[in-house]
């Protein structure tokens, strides 16, 4: 009998325990690097798919990661990307929107994307379905029939604080400062084994800091100390207010400890990428790394 029991708490843990992956769905930048996606991220639990900005080239990368197309997370199959949340509004982040909303509606979707996004998602998201007005009137109504609910946008805008929970995830949204955006976006994901701290593009900034302390993955944009140094003036105090440093990032991670640091969104301005990490290494003794498109975190 105390075999039979112990079994049934196996069984039972089997099927009420989530994991948690992170996709990296696109690690890139502004510059048209062709190896790199827009910035994109998956957070998938128990089998369900949030995305994290979609910036060019996004359902292209989910389709690759998931089981459809050779890979191995079904939650990336393209009819089930149905949820997004949107840093901030810059085009490397955002420029993807039309392709996440559209070709998972035509193969297969039946639900409105759900978008949650700072202030200005709501108009991104209006003008997108007047751009595709006609695609949608003729898949509607025309010879290639879709759902007829797929190809909606419910928009939400969104404040600092708790914006989203369910039974896998809560996502907390926090500001962080990047130029001279009034409205950018770090996010925080809490699942029942995971704390995954999204730092969108930002300078240097407590929040992140405050947000990432003990997470288990902290994935941050960076921007190289050396590549700085041979930009004008100019340059150089625009990424400073926009983006941060190699080194500042060591600092931060020294102090916040999260379990592994994941570099993207990384500039380098035509020096090697590696340069960007090594200086994070000079600096920070824990786990780091360098991302590419479609590596997997556990």
């Amino acid at each position: 009998m105390r075999l039979l029991f112990l079994i049934g708490l196996l069984l039972t843990a089997s099927v009420t325990w989530s994991k948690t992956q992170v996709v990296m769905l696109g690690t890139g930048t502004p510059i048209p690097t062709p190896e790199r996606a827009g910035p994109s991220t998956a957070i998938v639990v128990d089998g369900k798919a949030y995305i994290v900005d979609f910036g060019p080239g996004v359902v292209r990368r989910a389709a690759a990661a998931s089981t459809e197309y050779g890979g191995a997370v079904e939650a990336l199959n393209v009819e089930h990307l149905d949820i997004a949340f949107l840093t901030h509004l810059h085009h490397d982040h955002s420029a993807g929107l039309p392709d996440l909303v559209y070709t998972s509606w035509t193969h297969g979707r039946e639900k409105p994307l759900e978008l949650y996004g700072p202030e200005g998602t709501k108009a991104m998201a209006a003008n997108v379905a007047k751009a595709w007005q006609e695609d949608n009137r003729y898949r509607l109504y025309g010879l290639e029939p879709a759902t007829p609910e797929g190809w909606k946008i419910n928009a939400h805008e969104i404040q600092e604080g708790v914006i989203y929970t369910d039974d896998r995830v809560t996502v907390e949204a926090f500001g962080v400062k990047h130029g001279t955006w009034p409205n950018a976006f770090g996010y925080r994901f809490t699942t029942p084994d995971k704390v995954i701290v999204i730092s969108g593009d930002a300078a240097l900034d407590p929040k992140i800091e405050a947000m990432a302390t003990g997470a288990d993955i902290l994935i941050h944009e960076v921007v190289s100390n050396q590549a700085l140094s041979v930009r004008t003036p100019f340059w150089q105090n625009y990424h400073r207010s926009n983006h941060t440093t190699s080194y500042e990032l060591a600092g931060l991670a020294s102090r916040a400890k999260p379990k592994l640091l994941v570099l993207y969104h990384v500039l380098v301005f035509g020096l090697e990428e590696e340069v960007a990490l090594a200086e994070v290494r000079e600096r920070y003794d824990g786990e780091v790394v360098l991302a590419e498109d479609l590596d997997i975190y556990e």
